[in-house]
This record gives structure tokens, C-alpha cells and sequence, in this order.
């Protein structure tokens, strides 16, 4: 789960919400569990803070805490060091940091789809499930 994603879950007003809805009861269906880490939450609930309000920020940190469905990833030394050599490398590119912990988290699990719209997981080798 990319902050991208989360925000079309969130928001109503995003122009991927009901796709972003519907892809997440499919997924849920298959009973595929959902993986994000401490930096998507941390930006997820900075861009709803700014976008809409600390109620929608507060709502969606509960909602990661009670969670089953969703394994929250921490980053420690190892894949923070990782991801910085990965941003560092990658000049020609606009990823954000946060994005560089994901591609490292999602390289290291072996993990290929992407619940996003960022078509920077498309240019890291990823698959974005949601279009942009």
C-alpha cells in the first residue's frame, strides 16, 4: 500500500476512489493481505492533515493500528541505508525517499503489485493496480 492508494481509499473527492474501492474488496476476496510501512503511514496521514483534517488523519491512523488485514513493515538501520543508496543512485529520477523504503521493502519480500497510482513503482520494475 503506497500513500497514493490510501488516499484514494480516503478520499471521496480522488478521482480513483471507486476503483480504488472495488479493488480493495476483490483483493480482500482473495484473501491477499496488505503491506505497508511506517513512512507511507507517516506521509498517508501528513496529505490528509493538509488535504482535509485532522479528524481524517486521526481516522486513518486508528484504522492501521485495528487492522488484521493490513502488516505494517518497520524500516530500521538495514533497509533505511538500502533505500538511501537506492535514492542516492537514482538522480535522474523524482522518486521520494519514501517510495525508495518501498521499492526496498517490496524487493526484499519479493513483492511485485503495488497498490497505487505512482507511476513511479512502474519506472522501480513494480506493478501499479490502480491506473493513473
Amino acid at each position: 500500500m503506497d500513500s497514493a492508494g490510501f488516499l484514494a481509499l480516503w478520499d471521496a473527492g480522488d478521482e480513483h476512489h471507486q476503483a480504488a474501492g472495488r479493488l480493495q474488496e476483490e483483493l480482500a476476496r482473495k484473501r491477499r493481505r496488505f503491506l505497508t510501512s511506517e513512512y507511507v503511514v507517516d506521509e498517508t496521514i501528513k496529505l490528509l492533515l493538509i488535504r482535509h483534517s485532522h479528524a481524517a488523519a486521526v481516522d486513518f491512523l486508528g484504522t492501521v493500528e485495528r487492522s488484521e488485514a493490513l502488516r505494517l513493515e518497520w524500516i530500521g538501520p538495514e533497509r533505511f541505508h538500502a533505500a538511501a543508496g537506492l535514492f542516492r543512485r537514482h538522480a535522474d529520477k523524482e522518486w521520494s525517499f519514501t517510495d525508495c523504503v518501498s521499492f526496498t521493502i517490496m524487493r526484499e519480500l519479493r513483492i511485485r503489485d503495488a497498490f497505487t497510482t505512482d507511476h513511479h513503482f512502474k519506472q522501480a520494475g513494480f506493478a501499479p493496480l490502480l491506473k493513473s
